[in-house]
Formats: C-alpha cells, structure tokens, sequence
C-alpha cells in the first residue's frame, strides 16, 4: 500500500508464517519477553508510522503503540492510515487490537475484557478511508467489521487461560481527548453501545479497506461517567491497567501462538 523502501525485507523470511500484526493503546507499551526487536519507521503513502518487529511466543509480530512510546499522540492525532498501511506493507496476516474502555455495562467493571464484535462511531474530523480520491468509489462492506475466525481463536485461548471475556461488545468510539458526559454515555448505553473509548475508529475501517482480518480486544479500566459516584480519575486508570497486564498478555500470546 506504500512505498516502504528497505523495510518489506522486514515481512518476507523464507519458510515462515506471515507476522501477526499487535495494535496497543494507553498503558501497553511494549510486550514483555519480545526478541530480536527491530525499530522501524516505515514511510506509506500516508505519511511515517513507527512499528517494531520481532519474536514473541515463537510467531513473527508486528507491533504498534497507538499513541507513541511515550504516550505522546493524542487519539484524533493518530495517523490510522499509516499505521495499518504499514502493517499491510511489514506483511501482516491478522491485527489483533487492544484497546482500553470506559464500560457502559454493570456487570463488566474495571478489569474485565470484552471481545468486539460491533462499533458505533461518533468522531469528527478524521481521515477515514484510503479511497478518498477521484476517482476511487469503493463501498466496504461492514457487516461483520471484526474477524470472526480471529474472535474465535481469542474465545478458545480465554479458555484455556481461565480468563473470562464476553463474546460480544458494542464499542462506541469518541473523538477525545476530553471523556464523555453522563448524558451521551446515557445515550450511548440506549443505542446499544457496550463500552466507550477514542480509539477504536477509522482503525477497524481502514483493516477492513486493506483486506487485514481484524479482532478487537476491550479492556476495561474503569466505569463510564455517571455510573459511579465520582470522577474519572487517571491514577485509577493507571491502577486498573497494571492489573489487567498479566492477562491480558497471556491472552494476546497464546492467539499468537495459535493463528
């Protein structure tokens, strides 16, 4: 999808599976007992995205912190386009993405993971597609915008790994930075939405335009505003965050192991 230069070198390695594409948002930085990492910057026809490569559980990854090592890229600020041209360019045969929610849903406080399987999208402003020249008329079908195969094999490894995760998650995406009111989470929750985060659109769009299967992994690291006394407070995210780590780890690398 771009011009990568030396970096599609990165993708091709004779008798091996295609690498396994990693997207991770606040909080997940780097993945604990990752080898032979390589940085790369890899420039596409929509600008640089910054990727590392390497070997995690015996399979090839591609791996993407959404925000920057250093959490410097606020979510309206990410450049989509880049990061899943480059993901298409390193070779990825699956992204599998992380990212961390408000929860609209009782029964799934802080701590609990969800698998999505739907998304409402509410942001402004953003590059959405690579089909936005003239010329180019694409409609992308959107009817199962999460890899079923993919949910599937995450389904099995939360079983195997005794980690509870719902099977089915409506997440709603919001432009950021600020959080969301009581009111639009109230809103939200009627239109059927199940968690709430910044993130998680045009991302899912765009794998879906680039022919990437795609599964989304939801975790929660705290209520949404107005379902609990109080306010959202980043010292409790932060808190919320570190405990999920092991598991969720444990989750992603047993996929990895099994696509």
């Amino acid at each position: 999808m771009s011009d990568t230069g030396d970096n599609g070198d990165a993708a091709a390695t004779a008798g091996e599976p295609p690498p396994v594409g990693i997207i991770a948002g606040t909080g997940f930085y780097e993945l604990p007992g990752f080898t032979d990492a390589e940085h790369l910057t890899v420039s596409t026809d929509w600008g640089e995205a910054h990727a590392m490569t390497g070997r995690w559980h015996g399979r090839r990854i591609v791996f993407v912190p959404r925000h920057g090592g250093d959490h410097s890229i606020p979510p309206s600020a990410i450049n989509y386009r880049a990061n899943i041209a480059a993901m298409a360019d390193l070779g990825a045969a699956a992204i599998l993405a992380v990212y961390v929610v408000g929860s609209m849903v009782p029964e799934r406080g802080t701590g609990s993971f969800l698998l999505l399987d739907d998304y409402l999208e509410f942001t402004t402003g953003r590059a959405a597609t690579f089909f936005d020249q003239p010329g180019q008329v694409v409609h992308t079908d959107m009817t199962t915008p999460y890899d079923p195969r993919l949910r599937a094999v995450l389904a099995v490894a939360a079983d195997a790994e005794h980690i509870d995760v719902a099977q089915t998650a409506t997440y709603v995406c919001t432009n950021g930075p600020r959080f969301e009111t009581p009111a639009e989470i109230r809103m939200y929750a009627q239109m059927g939405g199940s968690v709430v985060g910044m993130t998680g659109y045009p991302e899912v769009a765009l794998a879906r335009e680039a022919g990437i299967p795609y599964a989304g992994i939801a975790v929660v690291a705290n209520m949404a505003a107005g379902m609990f006394d109080g306010e959202i407070s980043h010292e409790d995210v932060a808190a919320a965050l570190e405990a999920t780590k092991e598991p969720l780890f444990k989750l992603l690398g047993r996929t990895v192991s099994a696509i």
